[in-house]
């Protein structure tokens, strides 16, 4: 599989570790170039419709900012360009699950999916931590209209612009203990995971495993991440 980079580049998509880990990365997606220009959007208010600090709410600390339409142009070109390999796969799953579920191809045709159950607000974000920071585990989900899987990119340098600051995943298997996932990320690198829950084959057929990710605490420095979600909010 392949999508497409913000500068127009084909970069390939190999989602191999989703079916068997639970999330799929892919490296150097954006140059360190891009990378610092999506996180100087941060210093322009007017691109963004809502601003979120975590503590406020139980959600861990640190603070997220949502985009506002129209999307900046890089974060839209890369919404869109993941979007078809990911649909792909999230039939795929749709399939193995048997819910009936189908995703289109397009991303315009999602999200107009979406608009008509009233969910129409972005929901691709710019997190911003610093030192003591963490984001507690969750799951993005925004309403009934849910696309499974999403992509986050690390904007930051690791080691140089921060310390610790962990990508991490949680895997409730059934009448088991969770299973941690965690996900080592350099600069440019993008995560794709599920947004709430995957299938998994196993000895008596396929059954959903629910999944959660978050961020461990950041042990000194400012950490920058894009949230790429496919489905917008009510």
């Amino acid at each position: 599989m392949t999508a497409r980079r913000g500068d127009a580049i084909l970069v390939p998509m190999d989602l191999t570790d989703i079916d068997r880990h639970g999330a799929a990365r892919l490296p150097a997606l954006l140059s360190p170039d891009q990378c610092a220009a999506i996180a100087a959007l941060w210093d322009s208010p007017a691109v963004f419709r809502k601003e979120v600090v975590m503590a406020r709410h139980g959600f861990g600390c640190g603070r997220y900012r949502y985009f506002d339409y129209p999307l900046p142009p890089p974060v839209a070109t890369l919404r869109d360009a993941l979007y078809p390999a990911l649909a792909a796969q999230a039939n795929r799953w749709a399939a193995m699950l048997g819910t009936g579920d189908i995703y289109p191809l397009r991303h315009a045709d999602f999200l107009a999916r979406c608009a008509l159950g009233g969910q129409d607000k972005p929901t691709p974000l710019l997190l911003r931590y610093e030192a003591g920071d963490w984001n507690a585990l969750h799951q993005d989900v925004y309403g009934p209209h849910i696309f499974p899987l999403q992509a986050a990119v690390l904007l930051s340098r690791p080691q140089t612009d921060f310390t610790g600051g962990a990508f991490i995943l949680t895997e409730q298997r059934p009448r088991m203990q969770s299973r941690p996932e965690m996900v080592p990320l350099d600069q440019g690198d993008a995560v794709i995971f599920p947004v709430r829950d995957r299938p998994v084959q196993g000895t008596r057929g396929v059954h959903r495993v629910q999944m959660r990710h978050g961020v461990s605490r950041l042990l000194s420095g400012t950490r920058y991440m894009l949230g790429i979600i496919f489905h917008d909010a009510a």
